[in-house]
């Protein structure tokens, strides 16, 4: 339940939301306090298309206030210019596996989705289309479903894969739609991913899997866990750098569920 204290403040379980305007605009602004943090850092975030402040632990909300208030041009200039939201609809170009994808509705075939293959033509349009069946209404739901159950599969081979390397017992995959990271190891073995993985080519998704099965024997990011993880993984570099440049641009296709 959101509470408003007379600062200003509004209250969430375990954070804090500080609200200011600029130019006639609302900006909510994330608090997360730090004790490692020597000042105060201000990030807009692509995937959770928010703004995030980092403050010392021992530095006051009003503080915390004054700094944010003093940036809300820039928050609200950063915030302008993410990338616009790609809706599962008709004609949009949406990847899978690396390769994109041209979403055509087809309302009057029979089954859901399915990929068909054609040549480039002379616009150089996507020459693979992700086919949807039934009405337009249900295209997001069944888009979203079809990229699980494909996401699905590929983590799975490759989980199995990897495990089967390293004489491990088969673990099952989980999917998730998170912002902050791609996959997690619990302490238990449980292994959870982005379902969004299927969309970045096929050495990412096998990357990530790899990285969470080396969790399972040094549940840490030791040496040890590195050695192992490039060994399951010979194209760890090259994943971790097409993470870093292109990973939060999986999250503008679709609404976050």
């Amino acid at each position: 339940m959101l509470r408003i204290t007379r600062d200003g403040i509004a209250k969430t379980a375990g954070s804090s939301v500080i609200t200011v305007s600029h130019a006639g605009e609302t900006i909510a602004v994330s608090l997360r306090r730090s004790a490692a943090a020597r000042r105060f850092t201000l990030r807009v975030r692509f995937a959770a298309r928010d703004a995030v402040l980092t403050m010392p632990s021992r530095s006051s909300l009003r503080e915390a206030r004054e700094f944010t208030e003093r940036h809300a041009a820039w928050i609200s200039a950063r915030l302008r210019r993410l990338p616009d939201i790609i809706p599962f609809e008709h004609g949009a170009i949406v990847p899978m596996r690396g390769v994109d994808h041209r979403l055509t509705h087809r309302p009057d075939a029979r089954g859901t989705v399915w990929v068909e293959t054609h040549d480039v033509n002379e616009r150089g349009d996507a020459a693979s289309l992700l086919c949807v069946a039934g009405a337009a209404e249900h295209m997001h739901r069944r888009i979203v479903d079809y990229l699980k159950r494909e996401a699905r599969r590929d983590l799975e081979e490759a989980v199995t894969r990897h495990t089967r390397a390293l004489g491990l017992p088969p673990r099952g995959v989980g999917l998730r739609d998170t912002v902050s990271r791609w996959g997690s190891c619990s302490a238990s073995g449980s292994l959870n991913f982005s379902w969004r993985l299927v969309m970045a080519p096929c050495f990412v998704l096998d990357y990530l899997a790899a990285h969470e099965v080396a969790h399972l024997q040094h549940l840490d990011h030791s040496a040890r866990f590195w050695a192992l993880a490039r060994r399951l993984c010979p194209e760890t570099e090259r994943a971790e750098a097409w993470l870093s440049a292109h990973g939060a641009h999986l999250h503008k296709y679709g609404a976050a569920e």
